[in-house]
């Protein structure tokens, strides 16, 4: 089963790697992503995003590479995509610009079409290209892999995940590799709509910061042949989570 992982740019939900796109062939993505928290200080910091996805799919591969626009409010010591990465501070800024360049390849290392299961594996490497002065990113390159298990019942699909991320750290930033963990699930509508959720999990990037804990409910539609709709909304459960965001964006398959 192919599936684009919307975490691929850090700010926005992991949800989207579950969702299948047409076999084969190029895609391209945009849209807009919205998040509020306080991430364990005493100011509450907004980060909006637009990505820009571009994917292709081959046999058992799928590529896809993501540059995001980013604009982020709040406390000078949160950091988009990883949260507080030192002790809290009453600083407050605006910046704003390009964010972290995001490459994946994902594998179908198994798939059974009598059983409906399989599994994926996927390497991603987030290179550091955001500014790391302004907290837009780290500066610095990441290397996770993941691996993903899903399994079909009728309309419904259920599937998890387990990966490690392997984060670059600085002379003046330094963080800690962490491990993610994912389960949800997907009901199929229609045949041109699903809708689900998802539960995600992340140990904390930095000794100053937090673990991520939040949940994801997801609407994806068809717009006929090569187009298709997607939006979510997500309640983080942590001080390492937003507060709330929300998404919406759209693909087109050619």
């Amino acid at each position: 089963m192919k599936r684009l992982s919307f975490a691929a740019i850090a700010l926005l939900s992991p949800l989207f790697s579950q969702v299948a796109l047409a076999d084969g062939g190029f895609s391209f993505k945009t849209g807009y992503d919205y998040s509020s928290g306080t991430y364990g200080t005493s100011n509450r910091t907004e980060i909006t995003s637009i990505p820009f996805i571009a994917g292709y799919e081959t046999g058992n591969w799928a590529f896809k590479a993501t540059l995001p626009y980013v604009r982020i409010t709040g406390s000078d010591n949160v950091i988009a995509g990883v949260g507080a990465v030192r002790r809290s501070t009453t600083a407050v800024r605006t910046e704003s610009g390009l964010g972290d360049l995001m490459a994946a390849a994902t594998y179908s290392l198994f798939a059974d079409p009598k059983t409906q299961s399989g599994v994926d594996v996927t390497g991603k490497i987030k290179f550091g290209t955001a500014d790391s002065d302004k907290g837009l990113g780290t500066g610095q390159n990441d290397y996770w892999l993941t691996v993903d298990p899903y399994k079909k019942f009728g309309n419904m699909t259920y599937f998890g995940g387990l990966g490690v991320g392997f984060l670059g750290s600085s002379s003046t930033l330094k963080l800690n590799n962490v491990v993610s963990a994912n389960a949800g699930l997907s009901y199929k509508l229609d045949a041109q709509a699903s809708a689900g959720a998802i539960f995600d999990y992340r140990s904390k990037a930095s000794d100053a910061g937090f673990d991520q804990r939040e949940l994801t409910a997801f609407y994806s539609r068809k717009l006929g042949e090569a187009y298709k709709l997607q939006a979510y909304a997500t309640k983080g459960f942590s001080d390492g989570s937003p507060d709330w965001g929300a998404g919406l964006n759209v693909g087109y398959h050619f």
